[in-house]
Formats: structure tokens, C-alpha cells, sequence
């Protein structure tokens, strides 16, 4: 019996180190997601999976009839029209969206997503398109017209937002008035704005594209004020695995046709009113 023990314990560690290296041959999702170029695969089944935040007006977003519209939508799919390849656009949790870009559960990150210093270590992105800020929203008849009159009162985010970066980046600028110098975070900026026009917050912290676009189809858009303090503007781009160069290449020559034909400029003013804040020359 003791000769047993003996040759299976040599014989386990005999095999360990064989199983290790097996395992340690294959390369981890997240060192994939910087090296493998999937867009033949994407070619091959002809269609891309987009992640967005399907509230996010008016990047993208769902309409009282379910359907799904916005900028980015219209757009996306005027890129990959170009190359017959089908556009799927996947609902995600947008506090986890750089983790399914990287896992593979969708090929792009495309709604109102900014270019920042963290991000871009994690993953690539496009050439820039539209140009964005955040602005303090408020009802007027809270008299707030700077950052340093929300001095103990409540603001709202969005969880995951550039918004919520740049409050913590900079908390001399607005944090450190907000009550408890913290605010209060919401899923989507729809709850938010519910939650503002209610007073039960008194700030909202928000993209500048969104603010405009949902004040102006308010009934009484006059009733808001918006307050710019100082912010570093943004720049909304595709986010894509740094593996995926063929895509990267892709997408920009098409934003470059699409500008030269005239469809960019038909898409900006659809949502926007003029082509002011395009970044694609």
C-alpha cells in the first residue's frame, strides 16, 4: 500500500508541471483582447455587436414603442453599411462595459463613450467624432447659477459616466460643496432627471448632448438652468480592444466617407439641429 502512495505522489508530480505549462500556453482573455484582430471573424458571420446604455439620449435610446434610436445608432450602422456587415446592438451594464468589451460579449463600446487617460490604457479607440462637456443641471428656481451655490444640497450621476470620473478627478470644483461630498448615482439619467424635476436632488451632473437634447422636448424647457464650471471637454469615440486594428482602421476611413458624401452632416443635423460639434473633417 505504501508502495502505491509513493508511485502516485511521484507520478502527480510528474504531471503537474506538464498540465501547468499546457495552461500557462494559453494566452489569458485579457492578453487576447490586446493581440487577437477579430475582424475577419465579425466579416465572416457579417454582423458586429455593439454595448450601449439604451437609455442615453440622444446617443442612444429606446422610444415609447421599444424601438431603439439615437445618434449613435444611426450612425454605427451608416459605418457598417458600408462593409455589408449587420449592426447588433447589445444592452449592457455600463459600470461593467470595458469588462465585456475585453470578455468578448460585445465587439465595441459605442454611446456617448469619452476618451480618457484610464480608459485608454485598458482598450483603443477611433478617431474622435463629436464633441461633448458636462453641465450642471438645475431647476432655475433654485437660483444656482455657479458650482459653489450647490453647497450642501444634493447632485446626481450616473454610475460608470465620464461625469462621475471627472467630479472625482476635480473635487475642488464641485465635490467638495455637494452634500456629504458625495452624490447620489443612478443607472440611467432618465431616473435622475425624475428624481431633479421632483426635487429630491438639486443638482444633476450630465453630458451636455444629453441635457440639451432632453431639456428642448421638455414642456417647459425655460423651467432648467445649465451651468458649465469648468470642466475639461470631452471627446466621444468607439471603444475597441487594442487587438482589433483592422477594426480601428475601418471604422475611421468609413467616418471620413461618411463626411465627404454628406451622410455625417445629415446625421448631426437629425439630432442635434447643425453639425457644430462634429469632429470628423
Amino acid at each position: 500500500m505504501k508502495k502505491k502512495i509513493f508511485v502516485c505522489i511521484i507520478t502527480m508530480l510528474l504531471i503537474f508541471p506538464i498540465l501547468t505549462s499546457c495552461a500557462n500556453s494559453k494566452p489569458s482573455i485579457a492578453k487576447q483582447a490586446d493581440t487577437v484582430d477579430t475582424w475577419s471573424i465579425i466579416q465572416k458571420r457579417k454582423r458586429v455587436i455593439i454595448g450601449l446604455d439604451d437609455t442615453f439620449v440622444p446617443m442612444g435610446f429606446r422610444q415609447k414603442d421599444g424601438n431603439l434610436v439615437g445618434y449613435d445608432i444611426d450612425l454605427a450602422k451608416a459605418v457598417f453599411k458600408q462593409y455589408g456587415i449587420e449592426v447588433d446592438f447589445q444592452p449592457i451594464d455600463w459600470n461593467m462595459k470595458e469588462t465585456e468589451l475585453r470578455n468578448r460579449t460585445i465587439d465595441l463600446i459605442w454611446n456617448g463613450y469619452t476618451i480618457t487617460p484610464e480608459r485608454s490604457e485598458q482598450l483603443a479607440f477611433s478617431d474622435p467624432y463629436l464633441a461633448n462637456k458636462q453641465v450642471l443641471v438645475t431647476k432655475k428656481s433654485e437660483n444656482i447659477n455657479q458650482f459653489s451655490d450647490m453647497n450642501n444640497k444634493i447632485l446626481g450621476i450616473q454610475t460608470g459616466s465620464s461625469g462621475a470620473s471627472l467630479l472625482d478627478a476635480n473635487p475642488q470644483k464641485l465635490k467638495k460643496y455637494i452634500k456629504n461630498q458625495s452624490p447620489v448615482l443612478y443607472d440611467s439619467f432618465n431616473n435622475a432627471f425624475m428624481d431633479l424635476d421632483a426635487n429630491r436632488i438639486q443638482g444633476l451632473l450630465i453630458d451636455s448632448v444629453y441635457a440639451n437634447y432632453y431639456i428642448n422636448h421638455e414642456k417647459n424647457p425655460d423651467s432648467y438652468e445649465l451651468t458649465s464650471g469648468g470642466f475639461t471637454g470631452e471627446d466621444f469615440a468607439v471603444g475597441m480592444r487594442k487587438g482589433d486594428k483592422t477594426m480601428q482602421n475601418k471604422i475611421n476611413t468609413a467616418f471620413k466617407k461618411l463626411k465627404k458624401n454628406g451622410t455625417l452632416d445629415k446625421i448631426n443635423n437629425k439630432w442635434f439641429g447643425n453639425s457644430d460639434n462634429s469632429m470628423i473633417k
